[in-house]
Order: C-alpha cells, then sequence, then structure tokens
C-alpha cells in the first residue's frame, strides 16, 4: 500500500508541476497588456488543475505558475496578491466528481471570478492607496474570468469527451516486479 501512495503522490507532483508549467506559459506568453497589468487565460488551467488534482497539489500549481509569471514578467509587487488569489480560487472547485465539468466546477466559476475581481480590485487599492482608481482594472480582471472560464470549459468538455479522469487519473497502478 506504500509503494501505491508513493507512486499516486509522484503523479499528482508531476501533474502539479505540468499545470503550473502550463499556467506560467498562458499567463506569460499570451496577454494583452492593460494600464495596470495584463489580461490572460492561465486562470483557465488554474480550473482545469482544480478539477483534476487534488487541493494541495493544485495549489501548488496555481500559486507556483502565476507567481512566476508575474515575477518573471516584470510585475514583482503582484506576486503576493496573485499567489494568495490563485490559492484561494482553487478551493471553489473539486476533483472528487468522475467528470471535470460538473455541476459543483459549474457554479464555481462564478468565486471563481469574484476572486479574480475582487482580489485584484482590493489588491491595487491597497499597492496604489486609491479605491477609486482601483475600479478602472475591474472590466478587464472580468474580461480575464470570462476568458478562463470559457478555455476551462472548452478544454473540460473536451477531456470528459475522452473519459480523461476516469482512463488516466483513476487507472489502477500496475505492480512492478522486483528483480533479485
Amino acid at each position: 500500500m506504500e509503494q501505491k501512495k508513493r507512486q499516486e503522490h509522484l503523479k499528482n507532483l508531476m501533474l502539479a508541476a505540468i499545470f503550473g508549467a502550463m499556467v506560467y506559459v498562458l499567463t506569460a506568453f499570451l496577454k494583452i497588456p492593460t494600464h495596470q497589468g495584463y489580461i490572460h487565460v492561465g486562470d483557465g488551467i488554474i480550473y482545469l488543475a482544480a478539477a483534476l488534482l487534488p487541493m494541495p497539489y493544485a495549489m501548488a500549481a496555481a500559486g507556483i505558475g502565476a507567481g512566476l509569471s508575474d515575477y518573471l514578467s516584470g510585475y514583482p509587487m503582484w506576486v503576493l496578491p496573485t499567489v494568495i488569489i490563485k490559492v484561494l480560487t482553487v478551493i471553489a472547485f473539486t476533483h472528487h466528481k468522475d467528470t471535470i465539468i460538473n455541476r459543483r466546477n459549474l457554479i464555481a466559476l462564478l468565486p471563481g471570478a469574484v476572486l479574480c475581481v475582487g482580489g485584484y480590485y482590493l489588491a491595487s487599492a491597497i499597492l496604489y492607496g486609491d479605491f477609486g482608481a482601483a475600479v478602472a482594472d475591474v472590466p478587464t480582471n472580468l474580461i480575464q474570468s470570462a476568458a478562463s472560464s470559457a478555455l476551462f470549459l472548452f478544454l473540460g468538455l473536451a477531456l470528459d469527451k475522452m473519459a480523461f479522469k476516469k482512463r488516466f487519473l483513476k487507472a489502477p497502478v500496475k505492480k512492478q516486479r522486483v528483480v533479485k
């Protein structure tokens, strides 16, 4: 049993690293600059990771991928708010269902958007000391949430159609023969 737990941990760790890299790439390289930052669809991958991985692994993928993107894109002052917002976003989703696109994960898109828009509004107001000016970023964060939700739905439906969770994530671990 211990071997099975280790293999499951390694599989989740590997998938978290892949998701973290995907979040970083979609956030850092596919972006539309705005007056205070940029719009991206990396959150869609965060939602997907949260629907596929146990919470601690999805949180790691979200925080590391999005945080690195801010840091390496020249927005180091946004790293801490981004990590907090993205890690909290994962909590809204579940990986415990048989499909990626399910009632809980569809509903989770709403708190995901609220966390993104509200979190960045609050962070912007604190960082720049002006709650009124922070309102200017609300429309771009709404666009980011909508685009990320669309990406999540598209990828989730495609992966559900091929029974991804059942075929690849819930597959039994094969026993390895030990040669003595």
